[in-house]
């Protein structure tokens, strides 16, 4: 593991080594997020995880070349609190109060961190890191959609006519054997149409495709959405 052990340190070939894998990991984290649309995709991640690599390699230059000393944990540690600004702004909330872009705020900060590692030289962690990474955004969503399809509990936006048709949505939600927890209307101002958002209950196992199709049946829905 000699050679290994010589890409560690602060050289120039260690230095091409890390920045190169900066951007193959980097890019690896980012297509997934770009091939959705996410506002943080592929040159996104690249350019996080090479940032991050460059910032480890300096504070190793620092002490092993010019010989300054420095806690070379300082860099890095800022790198860790300003990608939550980068990570922040991926974040939105939309019109049905559903939040949207934590995922890719997570894989842009979890790509700073595989930076710190790559120019920290931590090569075996960095393997291990990518490959548990892209299992959670290219496999895990499969799993997590099963389990919400089975989850009892379920929340839904509906766009209506008029608030005169809340009572008839009630009582054909009801009858679909769902028990209601909770009711948020918003009356609608401006000329928007009224809505609601709806915390439910499956009693028995029931599709939640099923659950929208019968809701949606109703001559005054105009949207629905699970949220």
């Amino acid at each position: 593991m000699e050679w290994l052990n010589s890409l560690r340190g602060a050289s120039l070939a260690a230095l091409v080594i890390k920045l190169v894998l900066a951007v193959i990991f980097g890019g690896a984290i980012g297509l997934e997020r770009g091939g959705k649309r996410r506002p943080a995709g592929f040159r996104t991640h690249i350019l996080v995880c090479m940032g991050a690599t460059m910032a480890m390699c300096i504070s190793r230059y620092c002490i092993e070349v010019l010989g300054i000393t420095v806690d070379v944990s300082r860099l890095g540690a800022q790198v860790i609190n300003g990608i939550g600004f980068l990570g922040a702004g991926t974040i939105i909330v939309t019109k049905h109060n559903q939040i949207k872009g934590l995922t890719t705020a997570a894989g842009l900060w979890a790509s700073a961190c595989m930076g710190l590692a790559i120019g920290a030289g931590f090569y075996e962690c960095i393997l291990l890191g990518l490959g548990l990474i892209l299992l959670c955004v290219w496999l895990l969503p499969a799993v997590e959609a099963a389990l919400i399809e089975r989850a009892k509990n379920i929340n839904l936006y509906i766009e209506f006519d008029s608030l005169d048709h809340m009572g008839q949505i009630i009582s054909s939600i009801k009858g679909l054997d769902l028990d209601i927890h909770q009711v948020d209307i918003n009356r609608g101002k401006n000329g928007a149409h009224p809505s609601a958002i709806l915390a439910l209950r499956l009693r028995q196992r029931r599709g939640r495709s099923q659950v929208l199709a019968a809701i949606s049946k109703l001559d005054c829905i105009r949207t629905i959405d699970e949220i």
